[in-house]
């Protein structure tokens, strides 16, 4: 085995030119599929975190007629904590949200609105509600970056803004825009005006009421069992999405990745070809020195596998410089991103793992030991004396 290395060696190191541009083609569709998996990895990783923190925690209970999707289960998605949630919410381990579908009225222009009522003191999801601690008899309002810019709210602004109470009574009241915070999260910005948990309860005639309760991280450890009238979502419930996204994101890319091994290994698969025709006198006398069909085909296999090492090697060189640097500064997102909700702010990271590059690895070195061995069968059939002669059957 270790002669066979030598001449595999020696062969490929000998072929120059055409050895190096094999290798430069497959080190680029490493670098390529590690840089581009990585940022699809890092899309998933970075919405999930941001998510978490900003909005879902360690799980949320959802009031049984709550439903994201449709508008109209508002009205009823309320209802009165039961003692097992009552007892999170008291020892700080969750935090209620009432939500209530408004209408606003900002800058003498009418917008449908959602009106959420969080308590001021939490601290279970980063959204900054200690701004929403009254002072005076003015009620502060909590908005988004991405509200502000669609309503043209700044803070001190008053806006009002109307809504139904549990009753079916409709009602109006002024606030005034305390704090405008931005956030990476669309879905607790875009439409939302945050105001006081017990504020929102006062108005809305919906006293000790909320319509989701969210629990700290980690958190789904010390949960109660079913509770009567609430459903609770764990994180891959509430993630599912995002993760389908990102499953979607990763078998788009797998194209651009086919094609990239496609054009790597038609080149070797070519340079073996033309290897075997050019060097049959060399394979004759190999065989007529005693070599077996069986070491010849593996001398020839062994130098396409040498391709995938050397282009390891070669990538190892500039990919690692651009993935460090890649980690560090990232990959800036255009505004527009906002526009299609998803949370990963302004400049998205790659997630490199040692799982991802082992496997790029494994999968281009077993690719191309196939595509190195396929050529290499006419071998099996062929006679010394005619390879000697410089003939090919």
């Amino acid at each position: 085995m270790r002669t066979l290395f030598k001449l595999a060696l020696r062969n490929l190191l000998g072929a120059g030119v055409r050895t190096w541009l094999n290798v430069g083609v497959l080190s680029f569709a490493f670098v390529a599929i590690i840089w581009m998996q990585s940022f699809n990895l890092g899309i998933g990783e970075q919405a999930m975190r941001q998510q978490a923190a900003a909005e879902y925690a360690g799980g949320q209970y959802w009031q049984a007629a709550y439903d994201p999707y449709d508008p109209l289960t508002l009205e009823d998605s309320h209802g009165v904590l039961p003692d097992p949630l009552q007892a999170m919410v008291a020892q700080q381990k969750a935090t209620p949200i009432l939500i209530v579908q408004a209408t606003a009225y900002p800058n003498g222009r009418m917008m449908s609105a959602m009106l959420k009522g969080i308590d001021p003191g939490q601290e279970i999801i980063s959204l900054p509600s200690r701004f929403l601690e009254q002072e005076g008899e003015e009620l502060p309002a909590l908005i988004g970056s991405r509200m502000s810019a669609s309503t043209g709210l700044k803070v001190g602004d008053v806006v009002t803004i109307r809504w139904r109470d549990a009753d079916g009574v409709f009602d109006a009241q002024e606030f005034r825009i305390a704090q405008v915070f931005r956030i990476a999260v669309p879905s607790i910005d875009q439409g939302q005006f945050w105001i006081a948990l017990d504020t929102l309860q006062d108005l809305t005639r919906m006293e000790g009421e909320a319509t989701m309760v969210v629990v700290e991280k980690d958190g789904d450890k010390d949960l109660p069992g079913s509770v009567s009238g609430w459903v609770f979502r764990d994180m891959d419930f509430l993630m599912k999405d995002i993760m389908a996204l990102v499953k979607q994101k990763t078998v788009g890319s797998s194209i651009f990745y086919f094609v990239l091994l496609f054009l790597a290994m038609l080149a070797i698969f070519d340079t073996q070809i033309f290897s075997i025709f050019k060097r049959k006198r060399e394979i004759g006398t190999l065989m007529a020195l005693g070599l077996t069909r069986s070491r010849v085909i593996a001398m020839f296999t062994l130098e396409g596998i040498m391709h995938s090492v050397l282009a390891a090697g070669v990538a190892a060189v500039y990919g690692i410089p651009l993935l460090m640097y890649s980690n560090k500064v990232g990959w800036a997102m255009p505004g527009a991103m906002d526009s299609y909700g998803f949370a990963i702010g302004d400049t998205l990271y790659p997630a490199i793992t040692a799982g991802l590059i082992v496997g790029t690895v494994l999968l281009v070195l077993t690719v191309t030991t196939i595509v190195s061995y396929l050529p290499t069968r006419r071998i099996a059939k062929l006679e010394p004396t005619e390879a000697l002669r410089g003939k090919m059957t």
